[in-house]
């Protein structure tokens, strides 16, 4: 008997660190996502560049927070 094979994420859990708050955020990303974050140049030039469509809530919530963080600085 033949099972279906599944093909699923690269999940990891990942603390990423916001040169912007100061702190660590704590995300559940892919490998292409961590590698896509090493390539812009941190998490904060990621945030900026991506669409808010691409990403999830936490994320979008994330998003904000940096760019108030970038707006009051």
């Amino acid at each position: 008997n033949r099972t279906r094979r599944r093909f699923l994420p690269n999940l990891n859990d990942v603390t990423l660190q916001s040169e912007i708050l100061g702190r660590g955020i704590k995300l559940k990303i892919c490998a292409a996502a961590l590698r896509t974050v090493d390539h812009r140049g941190g998490l904060d030039q990621f945030f900026a560049k991506s669409k808010d469509s691409e990403l999830s809530d936490s994320a979008l919530k994330v998003k904000k927070e940096i760019a108030k963080a970038q707006a009051a600085a």
